[in-house]
């Protein structure tokens, strides 16, 4: 079986992520869960990891979740964030400028370059989408869309001034302005999406029988003492259960912007 927690698994976070699954796989192991993995996958393409049937644990983004994995996936948990723009297991994406830009509202950016992490990413696209809808008036609204691969590469390109306008998922932002604090300072927030329910952590459908035992070991990892370091480090603090109803929001958002005349960020 494979396990991967890549949502939020930036560089600095990795120690914290292993820490997390060493609490929960030594909970399942215990448990008399078999062919738990000793490690993380990390080397592979997460839409293929996600649709596996050997998935064990993982962590989604909604928008992949509701247009590829019903069906292939069953939901487990949605945490929650200690993360501006968070609130339960609901969360928004930042539209950040540079700080020296004279934009105040969205119509301000049309004819600006906008950069987006991946055009199935919920917060990177998706949500920043139907923030432009309504200004766009079903013509093209930026000057040029850049994929820059990850809202890290945004952050990146944002501040060397490849483009002018990113969306970036709140929990990745807490993250970066913790790590990287003089670099988010020459960033501000323009304004906050709409809030859907943020990133669920999922297992394969055919590894279903596992759902019971692995939400008895988050409970347990968040009364670990090393869990629950590794659970303060990545700003987790709760869960909830969501069901497939609740991320419906996630396409009622994208079928409004279609219905704008904008079905396809540009």
């Amino acid at each position: 079986m494979i396990a991967s927690l890549g949502m939020y698994d930036l560089p600095w976070l990795h120690a914290a992520n292993d820490e997390m699954w060493r609490v929960i796989a030594d909970y399942l192991r215990a448990d008399g869960v078999q062919a738990v993995p000793a490690d993380l996958t990390r080397d592979m393409d997460l839409h293929a990891l996600w649709r596996s049937p050997d998935l064990l644990l993982a962590q989604t983004c909604g928008y992949p979740l509701m247009r590829e994995l019903r069906g292939h996936v069953t939901l487990l948990a949605t945490p929650h964030y200690a993360a501006e723009g968070c609130s339960g297991p609901y969360h928004r994406a930042a539209i950040l400028v540079r700080q020296d830009d004279a934009a105040d509202d969205i119509p301000a950016l049309k004819g600006r370059r906008v950069g987006i992490n991946d055009r199935r990413s919920n917060s990177g696209m998706n949500l920043l989408r139907d923030a432009v809808a309504p200004h766009a008036n079903g013509a093209p609204f930026f000057a040029s869309v850049q994929i820059t691969g990850s809202h890290v590469n945004s952050f990146a390109a944002l501040l060397a001034g490849a483009i002018d306008v990113a969306a970036i998922d709140c929990v990745t932002l807490a993250h970066l302005r913790t790590h990287s604090p003089e670099e988010a300072c020459r960033l501000r927030v323009l304004s906050w999406t709409e809030a859907v329910p943020g990133l669920p952590f999922i297992l394969s459908a055919a590894q279903a029988d596992h759902a019971e035992p692995l939400l008895d070991a988050l409970r347990h990892t968040s009364m670990d003492p090393a869990g629950q370091a590794s659970f303060d480090t990545l700003g987790i603090n709760g869960f909830s259960a969501l069901g497939w109803e609740d991320y419906t929001a996630i396409c009622t958002i994208e079928q409004r912007a279609a219905d704008r005349g904008y079905p396809v960020l540009q």
